[in-house]
């Protein structure tokens, strides 16, 4: 299993960033009340903001119930006191980093004497918040097999329904500084239970079981509920505050971790710890782990196009090379076929060359292409035929080595491309007025490549094609990733984006060139599609759409169909498919085949929009 508490030994570097954070060691009546007359208690460790008023402090003689042992990542264990004080936002809880697999049980009554500190999971450039901890800890076991003290219940009735406060401008924008509200703030009310023994009844499960032993449910059964069972993130306002990861105690070994899909619930009661890792946040650490329901969710399938309808859909095929086993070409293909119902055209993502993540020099994908149109054809699908450009070696970003680029697919017994002198990886094509209409110098070709927004990421890939006498502009895309981004439990609040700065500038460039050929030609039939890595809200989609060049055809159905991808429980629009004023009639399907599954062939749904050119 993966390690939720990598540890890092640069820490002096990090001290600057620390300072602005407040995570460096505390105050003076920290100290003070460190050397006290008084024992300190776990609430006293906590103290009322994010940061531990004894933070680089040593404490003596700690007491408290062991409530979980975890023996391996992060090794160590969870105390609590069951003695509460009466204030709501001191966490009665707190993790006992031990390095080695600890030797406490659970139920053992613990005095720990260590040091106190504010780990942060990911490290301090990450933005997530911090874990109130003790390390390198002595530990003398009272007493054994004491009652457990009562875990406190997570529910829709607990939870509030504001998600976080805003930052204090004077910390850069961080929460803390702040004093916990948990009875205002969603972050808030699990930042004070940081390190408790708490539990949820059955819930729905909003984000299926993921190679990391993890799902994520709701207790919020009602919360912007997707029409297939998820909770769909439509807004940065709306960070859907019933959502929680869950993980286990039990090491795989001893106890698989169940396979659930969205939709599925998880039934009975779930009970442990509440960690924070940096892959989510708040975590149910279980040590009593429910049991999954399986509901009744299967994979889609789209309607087919009708003779005089043309079918154009995008598929992010997860960087898929001849190097993957045949069953995950089978399986793609099978889609392509059943799911999307052979769509005329196909824009693929994440196509690598023909040798995967081999760092060689490759950059043809010849292969990639002939085994995956041999396997749509071997499903029952067309003879498709593909266009491309290839890319210079390492220049597009993704896998090291793998070179993805956006392919077209085309079943040429629907529709035929024009070629125009193909591009190459560095010559852009360009708009010209051909016999009264636009037309691309080339074709296929590429958008701009020069432009400093497709530095190490893909460059649109730009075709024209004919369906029954009318030209088509499509325009595929791969958008720069959300990598770097903070997460939504970020101290803070709102969370950085920064990788928002390129996609804008991409999505300029993009919007520009479809100008371009309205400026030719007004009614110019045009789509512009693929995974533009970002929301259908987004400051991305707006600027792809500036001056009503383009319209977000997911935005044509209704709020809880609208999703492609699904991340920490949050279901989410990432693939597109954007449509120029000239397609005013159109059907739109998300096809929903892999985000909501366990089991899936790509991380990604498809994207489908049908319409007569």
């Amino acid at each position: 299993m993966r390690s939720s508490h990598p540890r890092s030994a640069a820490v002096a570097a990090l001290v600057a960033t620390a300072l602005a954070t407040g995570l460096l060691a505390g105050s003076a009546d920290a100290a003070e009340g460190a050397v006290s007359a008084d024992p300190i208690r776990i609430h006293d460790i906590q103290g009322t903001t994010r940061i531990s008023p004894l933070n680089g402090k040593q404490v003596a003689d700690v007491e408290g119930i062991v409530t979980g042992v975890r023996t391996y990542g992060s090794r160590g264990f969870w105390i609590q006191d069951p003695d509460a004080d009466d204030n709501d936002a001191t966490s009665e809880g707190v993790f006992v980093f031990t390095s080695s697999v600890p030797t406490v049980a659970v139920g053992d009554a613990v005095k720990v004497s260590g040091t106190v500190g504010e780990y942060v999971p990911g490290g301090l450039t990450s933005g997530n918040q911090s874990v109130t901890q003790i390390s390198k800890p002595t530990v003398t076991v009272v007493s054994s097999g004491n009652a457990l003290p009562e875990a406190t219940a997570i529910n829709e009735y607990s939870v509030p329904a504001e998600y976080a406060p805003a930052g204090d401008p004077a910390a850069a924008g961080s929460v803390n500084g702040l004093t916990l509200e948990p009875a205002r703030y969603a972050l808030d009310y699990y930042e004070s239970l940081e390190g408790m023994n708490v539990k949820i009844g059955t819930s729905r499960v909003v984000g299926a079981t993921d190679p990391y032993s993890e799902l994520w449910v709701t207790v919020k059964g009602w919360e912007n509920t997707a029409k297939r069972g998820g909770t769909i993130y439509g807004s940065y306002e709306s960070q859907n505050t019933g959502r929680l990861q869950i993980q286990q105690l039990a090491p795989l070994a001893q106890q698989p971790f169940p396979v659930a899909n969205v939709g599925d619930k998880l039934t009975g009661t779930t009970e442990g710890p509440l960690d924070f890792n940096q892959f989510g946040g708040y975590t149910l650490v279980a040590r009593t782990l429910g049991t999954v329901k399986a509901g009744t969710l299967a994979p889609e399938k789209t309607k087919p196009q009708v003779e005089q309808e043309l079918a154009v859909a995008t598929y992010n095929v997860e960087n898929l090379d001849p190097t993957d086993p045949q069953e995950k070409f089978d399986a793609l293909a099978k889609a392509v076929v059943e799911n999307l119902a052979s769509p005329d055209i196909l824009a693929l993502e994440e196509i690598q060359d023909d040798n995967g993540a081999k760092n060689d020099g490759t950059v043809s994908a010849e292969q990639t292409l002939t085994k995956f149109t041999a396997a749509i054809a071997a499903a029952g699908g067309p003879a498709y035929q593909w266009r491309t450009v290839n890319p210079e070696d390492k220049k597009d970003g993704g896998e090291p080595g793998g070179n993805i680029r956006q392919v077209f697919l085309f079943n040429p017994a629907r529709v035929s491309f024009t070629e125009r002198a193909p591009g190459d990886a560095v010559t852009a094509t360009g708009v010209v007025k051909e016999n009264g209409k636009a037309a691309l110098t080339h074709s296929p070709g590429r958008i701009d490549p020069a432009n400093p927004a497709w530095a190490d990421s893909r460059k649109p890939l730009a075709g024209e094609f004919v369906f029954r006498g009318k030209t088509v502009f499509v325009i595929a895309n791969h958008f720069g990733s959300k990598g770097g981004d903070e997460g939504l439990t970020s101290h803070h609040q709102p969370p950085v984006r920064s990788s928002e700065a390129k996609r804008l500038l991409q999505a300029q460039a993009v919007n520009g060139f479809v100008k371009q050929i309205l400026a030719e030609d007004k009614n110019a039939n045009v789509l512009v599609l693929g995974d533009i890595n970002d929301f259908e809200f987004s400051a991305t989609t707006d600027a792809l759409a500036d001056g009503g060049a383009l319209y977000p055809a997911i935005k044509s159905l209704p709020k809880a169909e609208r999703y492609s991808y699904v991340y920490q429980g949050n279901a989410q629009v990432l693939d597109q498919i954007l449509t120029s004023p000239a397609i005013k009639k159109f059907t739109y399907d998300s096809v929903h085949i892999n985000a909501e599954f366990a089991a899936q062939n790509s991380d990604h749904d498809p994207q489908v929009l049908r319409f007569r050119p």
